[in-house]
């Protein structure tokens, strides 16, 4: 017995839901199928993915507080990453782009035919990687997705006042608390270079954060050091000797 193919639908708008359950009932009629969920926006999918596995989510692209790609980036974390499908209005230019990624997309009106045909292509197909992602949307993200007994937490990046490696974890330390992450501080070094500074080879500062510079009285046989103050923060965060040119920078 084949096992039917889970599908999630993922769009902010009602009627794009309604014609892709209507499709997909079709759909079943040749291939089996099952919709396994639905949601009106990324942060929403999120939440309900977490609890109620796919193999396939069709993904509508341009959608508020988090658009599609990004979406995928989050989804591409998950133990079992399901396959993405886009579905999308954009324009030409776009479309190519997914082409030569070998991206899986439904141009919007989407028909049957083409909906078939691409679900039952998606179970040979592995996950998209993070770098054609990356490629596809090179703005950075506007969440960190934490996952923590077995919940994903969204940090919202602006909140992030610092991140820190220590041993095989990269600390997320906002105002609140502290959160863990196996991303590596290089590659988020890379995708949010506009927003952090790094001060130390370990540490990453929000530059929208920093409230001043201190100077550290050297402790026995040491040397005086400088220190970042961050706002809302009460510890302060040591600079190394090859960083210390943003105290010029940001004082």
């Amino acid at each position: 017995m084949v096992t039917p193919l889970r599908v999630f639908v993922v769009d902010d708008e009602p009627l794009a839901r309604n014609r892709l359950r209507e499709l997909l009932d079709d759909c079943a009629e040749a291939l089996p199928l099952s919709l396994v969920g639905e949601a009106g926006n990324g942060l929403e999918a999120l939440d309900k993915l977490s609890l109620t596995p796919a193999d396939v989510v069709l993904v509508d692209i341009r959608m508020p507080q988090m658009d599609g790609i990004e979406l995928a980036q989050h989804l591409n974390k998950f133990p079992q990453p399901p396959i993405i499908v886009f579905t999308t209005a954009y324009d030409v230019y776009a479309i190519q782009a997914f082409e030569l990624h070998a991206v899986d997309y439904l141009l919007k009106p989407i028909r049957q035919a083409r909906l078939l045909d691409t679900l039952n292509r998606v179970r040979l197909r592995a996950p998209l990687g993070g770098e054609v992602l990356q490629q596809l949307q090179p703005e950075s993200r506007k969440y960190l997705a934490i996952h923590e007994r077995g919940k994903i937490l969204l940090i919202p990046i602006e909140e992030v006042l610092y991140l820190r490696a220590e041993l095989k974890y990269v600390t997320v330390r906002t105002i609140q608390r502290e959160y863990l992450t196996e991303e590596s501080l290089t590659a988020l070094e890379q995708e949010f270079a506009s927003r952090f500074v790094r001060i130390h080879r370990n540490c990453l500062v929000a530059k929208a954060k920093i409230e001043g510079f201190e100077r550290a009285m050297a402790g026995p046989g040491g040397e005086a050091h400088w220190t970042v103050k961050l706002k809302g923060l009460n510890e302060t965060l040591p600079i190394s000797r090859r960083q210390q040119s943003i105290v010029r920078e940001f004082g």
